[in-house]
């Protein structure tokens, strides 16, 4: 089984998502990232308005819509802390 990487979605008011995934994508204000397991230590102001997608196992995917926030990496993997994060339409999603 490949490392895992632990995800945190947190809007301000509840946390959204939590759990592990393979990836974490997100476009931050100096352009998409991806984050791996064992990513190195990193602070990022998200782009306005974005979507932020989590990689599961296999092909399945969870897509959010954000507004505002960061994305924090550190030693126990990968928050999302956003003014608002809400489900993506399957239309909507990349």
């Amino acid at each position: 089984m490949a490392k895992q990487l632990h995800v945190q979605v947190v809007a301000v008011e509840e946390r959204i998502w939590s759990g592990d995934a393979e990836m974490l994508v997100a476009r931050t204000t100096e352009g998409e990232i991806g984050i791996l397991p064992g990513h190195a230590p990193l602070l990022g102001l998200l782009k306005e308005p974005s979507q932020v997608r989590v990689k599961l196992n296999g092909s399945d995917q969870l897509t959010y819509d954000v507004t505002g926030g960061f994305l924090s990496v550190d030693a126990n993997g990968v928050t999302v802390l956003a003014e608002s994060a809400t489900p993506a339409s399957t239309a909507d999603a990349h």
